[in-house]
């Protein structure tokens, strides 16, 4: 089970099932003036008169998932228990789960998260300016399933089907950054950070051109490219022999992978840039470009499928649970089986170094100062990342009832659906505190996972002067 667990997390490939754009902060905290990570979402926004340091590790966590469909549209309850089966629970790929598929977009569906922690930082004001320096400790996961897949996987009866493309990246890297905001003039205010990146690991799967047809044996023919690109320190494919057409060849697949230690698999920079401009005493308008930058890995331990006409039996339904009722025990080892004989992948070893880009965001935003205590904000997100790209954009009103409490409420549409967000800062004399969400949390399954794909906390304590 454990190393299944890495089979799919490394190749990526239906991570977030088993659980995430780049993390790049609260974004209910963009317009909250005491909020000290504001330089986290533009390097031209800081607290000028404010020196702190985080408390190691704690200082800010920020978690989120993302995605056009979650568990409730994946997990149902077994209709056919307690009378035909012991197992409370089912997937979507049941024959007895009629709509199975009613849950997922008839286009892609996508599913993803990412995890930033503040290992250390620290804002003080000098050099004509305002400095900021960040350890920060990163992983993401993005996940794009096209629809016709999953009405292959559940097989509702088609003899073609015609995939197109499957995406799937897993990236892990600690961001050391050290940034500047300057004051060009009474209303422009400029900034940069500079980061240098150690790579812990990624894994990319891409699947083009999938194509099935059921040949007269009643099996699968499955023809497409498929490639696996892993840059893990000590990662090396498992391999078992198949026999792949009618004449008897055989061929060697991938079926399971092996890490043998942990460590930097690769080195990297990016860059922050950011502006603010003041319209005037009550609007003020910003931009900013951030994760600009790359990753060289060290290896490409890579798999393809060298065969473009394999034979399939096809996905088959595991119910769930039992008398643990835990949906994630043995099904998640089993469908990892499932998928990579559907992958056909054979080794191809070390290919060397290659590289790999960031997935960079663009932040535009104005906001209005109604008064002391009240603002309105608009913000605009946007992630360029191929596959994996997003955008949303946020209107909040944030208040300060007191001198050492602020925070905000917010509304936001975008590629994954509405949300609701908010955020409380308290900043007392000394200490600073906050809690927020970007995504309220909505309801959750037995075990506590999110039925719906879309959360987001943050939370950090700091040492304010």
């Amino acid at each position: 089970m454990k190393n299944r667990m890495k089979q799919l997390g490394l190749v990526s490939i239906f991570s977030f099932a088993i659980l995430p754009a780049q993390a790049q902060g609260s974004m209910s905290g963009f317009f909250t003036d005491g909020f000290l990570y504001r330089h986290q979402m533009n390097p031209a926004l800081g607290n000028d008169s404010t020196t702190y340091i985080s408390i190691p590790v704690i200082g800010n966590v920020n978690a989120r998932m993302y995605g056009n469909f979650g568990l409730q549209d994946v997990l149902f309850d077994n209709p056919r228990y307690p009378d035909a089966s012991n197992k409370k629970k089912t997937t979507f790929l049941s024959p007895y789960i009629e709509n199975g598929l009613d849950g997922f977009s008839k286009g892609n569906n996508r599913v993803g998260a990412d995890v930033k922690v503040g290992l250390l930082s620290a804002g003080w004001k000098g050099m004509g300016g305002y400095n900021t320096f960040d350890v920060n400790l990163r992983a993401t996961a993005d996940v794009k399933i096209p629809y016709e897949f999953l009405a292959f996987a559940k097989d509702t009866g088609n003899k073609d089907y015609d995939m197109g493309d499957l995406d799937a990246e897993a990236t892990s890297y600690v961001e050391i950054a050290l940034g500047h905001s300057h004051q060009v003039s009474d209303r422009w205010k400029v900034g940069g950070k500079l980061k240098f990146l150690l790579g812990l690991g990624n894994a990319r799967l891409q699947m083009h051109n999938m194509k099935a047809t059921l040949s007269d044996n009643q099996k699968w023919e499955i023809s497409g490219d498929a490639v696996a690109d892993v840059s893990i320190k000590g990662f090396e494919y498992k391999s078992k022999y198949k026999q792949y057409n009618s004449r008897d060849e055989q061929y060697s697949y991938v079926n399971d992978v092996k890490v043998s230690g942990y460590g930097i698999s690769g080195f990297g920079m990016a860059a922050d840039f950011g502006a603010e401009y003041k319209a005037g005493d009550r609007w003020n308008l910003s931009a900013a470009l951030l994760d600009f930058g790359f990753i060289s890995w060290s290896n490409d331990i890579q798999a393809k499928n060298i065969s473009n006409h394999v034979s399939f039996d096809g996905f088959h339904d595991l119910t769930v649970g039992g008398d643990s009722d835990n949906p994630m025990d043995k099904p998640a080892d089993e469908y990892a089986d499932q998928f990579m004989d559907f992958a056909h992948l054979t080794s191809l070893g070390d290919q060397g170094k290659r590289t790999t880009m960031l997935g960079a965001t663009l932040n535009f935003a104005a906001s209005y100062k109604a008064c002391d205590w009240f603002k309105a904000g608009l913000l605009s997100s946007t992630r360029l990342h191929g596959s994996f790209s997003w955008t949303e954009a946020r209107l909040s009103g944030n208040f300060m009832p007191l001198s050492w409490v602020d925070g905000n409420v917010n509304v936001a549409v975008g590629t994954f659906g509405p949300s609701i967000g908010w955020l409380l800062n308290f900043h007392p004399m000394g200490f600073n505190f906050f809690i927020g969400m970007d995504h309220v949390l909505g309801k959750l399954s037995k075990e506590g996972i999110p039925l719906n794909s879309n959360v987001q906390l943050s939370t950090g304590f700091n040492i304010q002067f």
